[in-house]
């Protein structure tokens, strides 16, 4: 009788497992209680979870390869060129674009945008109404950036005439290609195509581009560029190098501005161009995506291995890509995200999530580093604290930590790094991501920028695949 009344004398606090809502009644009372984050995994079939557990030291073993390709990567930023003569398999007739492939029928409005400011740009249409009907007529085609080495923010448009950064991985001797970022608004990658915008791409082509090609080639006579370490500088900074890259444009400028004065064909020039990056804190994304993009190939086609590789979106599609599984994408509807809208928009403006610069959570950065970045809650919302949780939660479904990209908050513990696809079926826990938002309709461009948790329905397909090819 002792023992009973021990153990129902004191008062013992609940235990819920529900929605939270439910402890609503509870905090009204006073009544003691926990809130359990659980949440059930997410469902896939028995032939795939028995094939899984049948081939888990197998999985495992190949991630640690996979995982050891990451980590060891070393990009550099090493040129520039004309996509046209340096991305694979480019042609005067292609537009890449972000995410997953997808027909002109499919594309979301800021990508039709996109696709119709390049052909505006590239002399192939001389309106927006021909250009329209060049790309439904099936005159060009299209294929997505990554796969051709490459990477493109929002729309992700690249064109054959667009310069793109040549980014090498030192270690393992891929290449990667970005464009040069022309800025936050009205732009090409938001689905901008007015004559400001096709001007703007011009100057870029013309002026910015041939500048920064020759200080490049100056700078890496002297001493390597070295992204991976510019990125863990810049983590140190308050950037997370996703949504904001303002210490990572800051360095980047501060490495390059005495070749840009140097070498620059006028003075007028150099101003130009260094007011031109100075302007756009955002300049250094492209190549913070261009340095995952090189960082993660090489870990693509490790047979058995469950580690993602790609997240991409297109505005219609969320795609992502395992190292087990190859080439092969799997697919779900993009989400919608949540946002912080400009003056005169709001949700109902935005279009689905769209971009390959989820290529940055899905190396350990961005969303993934957002605690590195507590400044960022005033462009994207939420607060700094959530930010820190939104971290946390990524060491859940990942495999290592970063040693190079570490978060002072954190007591520099490196960033979560590898995403394991059976980890987010697993925990039910999807990838965070921060994001610009576009408007739904093409030609109007930026609204806003937010953050969204990846949809399931990919990292589930991609499981069932993966299991598939263990079989």
């Amino acid at each position: 009788m002792k023992t009973q009344k021990n153990l129902f004398g004191p008062e013992l606090p609940l235990i819920l497992m529900g929605l939270e809502s439910f402890t609503e009644p509870l905090k009204q009372r006073g009544t003691r209680h926990v809130q359990m984050d659980f949440r059930p995994s997410l469902s896939i079939s028995a032939k795939a979870r028995a094939a899984l557990a049948k081939h888990e030291a197998r999985i495992n073993e190949a991630n640690q390869e996979a995982i050891s390709r990451i980590l060891t990567a070393r990009p550099m930023l090493v040129g520039m060129g004309r996509a046209l003569d340096v991305v694979p398999g480019m042609h005067p007739k292609l537009i890449l674009h972000a995410g997953p492939p997808i027909t002109w029928e499919r594309m979301c409005g800021p990508m039709r945008g996109g696709v119709v400011g390049a052909l505006l740009y590239e002399g192939l249409a001389s309106t927006p109404e021909e250009a329209e009907k060049m790309a439904a007529a099936g005159e060009v085609e299209f294929s997505p950036c990554h796969e051709h080495s490459a990477v493109g923010p929002m729309a992700g448009i690249i064109s054959a005439s667009m310069p793109v950064f040549i980014v090498r991985n030192e270690t393992h001797g891929n290449l990667a290609f970005a464009t040069q970022n022309e800025g936050l608004g009205k732009v090409l990658r938001y689905g901008a195509f007015s004559p400001e915008v096709v001007t703007r791409l011009k100057w870029m082509e013309q002026t910015l581009y041939p500048t920064l090609k020759t200080a490049i080639e100056k700078a890496v006579s002297k001493s390597a560029l070295d992204l991976k370490t510019l990125i863990a500088q810049a983590l140190h900074m308050g950037d997370e190098v996703h949504n904001r890259n303002r210490a990572a444009t800051s360095l980047l400028y501060r490495a390059l501005a005495p070749w840009i004065v140097e070498t620059a064909p006028s003075r007028e020039v150099a101003s130009e161009v260094l007011q031109f990056v100075n302007s756009n804190d955002h300049f250094f994304l492209n190549l913070s995506m261009a340095a995952s993009k090189a960082s993660l190939a090489p870990a693509l086609g490790v047979p058995g291995s469950s580690v993602v590789v790609t997240m991409a979106r297109n505005g219609t599609d969320f795609g992502v890509q395992l190292s087990g599984t190859g080439a092969r994408w799997f697919t779900g509807a993009a989400p919608v995200p949540d946002a912080l809208f400009f003056k005169g928009y709001t949700k109902a403006d935005a279009n689905p999530d769209l971009g390959d610069s989820a290529i940055t959570e899905t190396a350990g950065l961005g969303g993934f580093a957002i605690a590195a970045s507590p400044a960022i809650v005033q462009f994207v919302g939420g607060s700094a604290a959530d930010a820190v949780q939104y971290t946390l939660q990524m060491y859940e479904i990942t495999l290592t930590e970063n040693p190079v990209f570490q978060i002072p908050s954190l007591d520099f513990r490196g960033t979560p790094t590898g995403i394991d696809a059976r980890r987010v079926v697993a925990k039910n826990i999807l990838p965070f991501i921060d994001t610009g938002v576009a408007h739904k309709l093409p030609g109007i461009g930026q609204v806003g920028a937010g953050v969204l948790s990846a949809p399931s329905e990919p990292f589930v397909r991609a499981i069932e695949g993966l299991a598939e090819a263990l079989a």
